[in-house]
């Protein structure tokens, strides 16, 4: 496996690890959200522990308005936050 492979796995893996908390082990309920953002987003995403913050990620996310993200959905985020990290170097 390339490095960019591993890193691709490890984005399943991550949404996995807290996917299966609860419900359905393929989707991530709010709470499974908010935990995924404070843990592994905190120096990321601003406002994390602000529940208006999770509340807004998780509308925009889910697309379907199923009140579940899916991982298609959840690449959304990691698009995003891909982008802001893309233009936050640029700006060092």
């Amino acid at each position: 496996m390339t490095k960019l492979e591993d890193h691709l796995e490890g984005i399943i893996n991550v949404f996995h690890q807290y996917s299966a908390r609860v419900g359905d082990f393929d989707t991530l309920t709010k709470r499974e959200l908010k935990q995924l953002i404070t843990k592994e987003l905190v120096n990321t995403i601003k406002n994390t522990k602000d529940q208006a913050t999770i509340d807004k990620i998780f509308q925009e996310l889910d697309a379907d308005r199923d009140g579940q993200v899916t991982f298609n959905e959840f690449i959304v985020l990691v698009a995003r936050v891909l982008v802001t990290a893309h233009d936050n170097i640029h700006k060092e």
